[in-house]
């Protein structure tokens, strides 16, 4: 086991930065558990609104419990992998609350993404159940797997089954999901997570209001690991979960099913934030909380929002899909002039936060990589020992034995403890022989008064020397690739100059929300076009 030995103000801004993190929460129960109480405790609540549709906690759980038997019945045991692939609707909820029911984990998937990619997937996890709304086309796609249509799990098809909660017993330990991320080896890495990374971050929020008047809004893609917070954090606390209506979000009708709904709770990533921001700010007036993240946030943008909202709206949160969504978290309520990022903020509650760098714990100021612990953590990669080992480390601190995941992300303590954002440390690249930070370059061209979003990325080809480019959403027709190198060369030494700037009218999104880097580098105009 390694040990980290920290100097006396390492020990001292760690433990600053960890205070009363430590929280009571119902660490013994799962998620299927927790939420069996709330139905039986206020049965009548309203769980989930659809349109012009709701259920009470009573109604999704007879409907879940419904479908628990009949996939049990179908020859579902516990343990094993169901992929879903269903349309958000309260039949989506139902079918995972039904899956967590049998002792089962869901899988979270696509049904638009690659053949290849998905066999790869299920091959990881091991899953050979598909619970789908599109039971033809899994069904010709995957015909070794038992394809289960949703449509065979509607009110009046399972009618017949008993609405009881089954007599199933879930422990915190097993498992709940399973996300894939991508991987630096091509290969998608399976990152499963207990029911007590669910429980730890729904329970005894900080970071925002979870409680039984708390009504959040369902808008992240449930491949996403952001719908483990919108909606377990609902569910799981007796609160109502608002399902976005729409596959893609437009900016009039999240205003109006914000509004028309009473949301309290809405999560953006960084991306839509910003579109949000430059487009229409009073959609999101009325909601308590907006929490936002996911990327690197446009200092500008937050600025800007902070100015309409006020101080007592906006939180930053950071976090990986290893540690169960969200990981640390800092409220907006200004903007130091001295600082060039917005901190992520401190740890939320039963998360730990350390930096490490040249195997010791980093002092106040001193930048590191950002490695997290607590029962948020997931187990690993599925079948990948290999990253696994060198992701999740056990370390010694102080006598204390902690189990770390590496994040790759680099951040430095604030004297009062929280944590400011860096970048990723393959952000960190050398091109012609220059270390190149890209979150210098992103935040010096954020300041360009016509430059309304930006994304810099460094092309590494098989042949050639990498090069650094960048993608410019501009405000005025005056804000050209030339005029944009030349602001940079008044700022910047000529070995941080992007080799290519293209202007766009927009930056593409993936499914998740965050800038599609791979579409952006597909259309890229040769270097020397009228763009460059």
């Amino acid at each position: 086991m390694k040990r980290l030995v920290p100097s006396a103000d390492a020990r001292s801004v760690h433990a600053l930065a960890n205070v009363d993190t430590g929280q009571p929460y119902p660490e013994e129960l799962s998620a299927k558990d927790l939420f069996e109480q709330r139905a039986e405790a206020d049965p009548d609540a309203v769980a989930l609104v659809h349109r012009d549709r709701e259920m009470t906690y009573r109604e999704l759980n007879a409907c879940a419990n419904r479908l628990a038997v009949f996939l049990m019945g179908q020859g579902l045991r516990a343990g094993e992998v169901v992929g879903v692939s269903v349309a958000r609707s309260p039949e989506l909820i139902a079918t995972l609350l039904a899956v967590l029911k049998c002792g089962a984990a869901y899988l979270p998937f696509d049904g638009s993404w690659p053949d290849d990619r998905l066999r790869v997937m299920f091959g990881i996890a091991e899953c050979e159940w598909l619970v789908t709304d599109q039971p033809e086309r899994c069904a010709g796609r995957f015909p070794l797997h038992h394809v289960v249509p949703v449509s065979a799990m509607t009110p009046s098809s399972i009618v017949d089954y008993h609405p009881a909660n089954p007599d199933t017993r879930t422990g915190a330990d097993d498992l709940a999901y399973i996300n894939f991320t991508s991987g630096s080896t091509g290969l998608p890495k399976g990152v499963p997570i207990r029911h007590r990374g669910i429980t730890r971050l729904v329970s005894g929020a900080h970071y925002t209001r979870l409680d039984e008047h708390a009504v959040t809004l369902q808008l992240a893609p449930i491949s996403f690991d952001a719908a483990t917070f919108e909606i377990w954090g609902a569910l799981l606390n007796g609160g109502t979960c608002v399902l976005y209506p729409s596959g893609f979000v437009r900016l009039s009708e999240l205003r109006h099913v914000v509004r028309d709904n009473g949301v309290t709770t809405v999560f953006l990533t960084t991306a839509l934030f910003n579109t949000l921001v430059d487009n229409d700010l009073d959609a999101l007036s009325s909601v308590e909380t907006i929490l936002t993240g996911g990327e690197a946030h446009s200092l500008r943008h937050i600025g800007r929002a902070l100015a309409h909202y006020g101080p007592d709206k906006l939180v930053s949160v950071y976090g990986p899909t290893e540690c169960t969504t969200f990981a640390t978290y800092y409220p907006v309520t200004e903007l130091r002039p001295d600082e060039l990022a917005l901190p992520i903020g401190k740890p939320i509650q039963n998360t730990r936060a350390y930096l490490v760098r040249d195997g010791r714990l980093c002092a106040a100021g001193e930048i590191g990589e950002v490695c997290l612990a607590g029962p948020g953590l997931s187990p690993g990669y599925l079948g990948m020992p290999d990253a696994t080992s060198e992701r999740f480390v056990d370390y010694e601190i102080d006598g204390v034995q902690e189990r770390l995941y590496h994040t790759g992300d680099l951040a430095y303590f604030r004297t009062d403890g929280m944590l400011v954002f860096q970048g990723r440390d393959d952000d960190q690249v050398k091109i012609n022989g220059h270390r190149v930070e890209l979150g210098e370059v992103r935040h010096v061209l954020g300041t360009h008064p016509e430059v309304r979003q930006v994304f810099v990325t460094v092309n590494r080809p098989e042949v050639g020397e990498a090069a650094m480019l960048a993608f410019v959403v501009a405000d005025a027709p005056g804000c050209t690739p030339l005029a944009l190198r030349a602001y940079l060369r008044q700022r910047l030494p000529s070995y941080l100059i992007p080799s290519v700037i293209e202007i766009r009218e927009s930056l593409p999104l993936s499914l998740h929300g965050k800038v599609d880097r791979q579409v952006l580098l597909s259309s890229l105009l040769p270097t020397g076009g009228p763009s460059s």
